[in-house]
């Protein structure tokens, strides 16, 4: 299997091509993960309001254990902070749902960012690239089949005629001498079609 040409002209597309698409989809991957980070910076908002909650919640909490210490109205004390404890644990549950959903946000949106152009690349450059393998490697086992290099003159004969300017006719022209299976011009003709496709004969 040839995942490239031969010949220069049509090797130097194809590596190009193909640079060319590990370089967009590289970019993909770059711009995705720096938008990632844009949108995570928006955790912090959600990170202080669940440390304040919690750090609020830990004093009320302490609050209420001394004042439950205060002889005769100590229980009566304590039961205000605890509920406020209770209330600034719901602000810190709060912020840790924001710090969630942030980082959904972000997760969904880099894998959209990376799948969309990756998939987008693949679908123009793919196909292109696998069929001309598999069309070299088809030409490449119809050289060696007998019979080949008639199917392969045949295929010049009906290809771009600009192709066929530098050969040599024959009197009665490359037709007549293909039809009479002369095979220097069958040689020469398969040859046209191997470098239409990229191949050296």
């Amino acid at each position: 299997m040839r995942l490239y040409a031969q010949t220069p002209a049509r090797r130097n597309r194809q590596v190009l091509g193909d640079v060319i698409a590990l370089v967009l989809v590289a970019a993909a991957v770059k711009f995705a993960l720096v938008v990632r980070e844009a949108i995570m910076m928006l955790v912090e908002p959600g990170r202080k309001v669940e440390n304040s909650g919690d750090d609020l919640a830990a004093e009320l909490d302490n609050a209420g254990d001394a004042a439950s210490d205060v002889p005769l109205v100590g229980d009566l004390l304590k039961r205000p902070l605890q509920s406020a404890a209770d209330a600034s644990t719901g602000f810190g549950d709060a912020g840790q749902s924001l710090q969630d959903a942030v980082s959904q946000i972000a997760t969904l949106t880099t894998t959209a960012l990376i799948v969309i152009p990756v998939i987008f690349v693949l679908l123009l450059w793919l196909p292109r690239r696998l069929r001309w393998i598999r069309r070299s490697g088809d030409l490449r086992r119809l050289v060696d089949a007998p019979g080949g290099a008639d199917l392969l003159a045949l295929r010049a004969l009906t290809g771009p005629p600009g192709d066929l300017a530098g050969l040599q006719a024959p009197p009665g022209g490359l037709v007549d001498a293909w039809r009479r299976g002369d095979r220097q011009v069958i040689a020469d003709l398969s040859g046209v079609a191997l470098r239409r496709a990229g191949l050296r004969p």
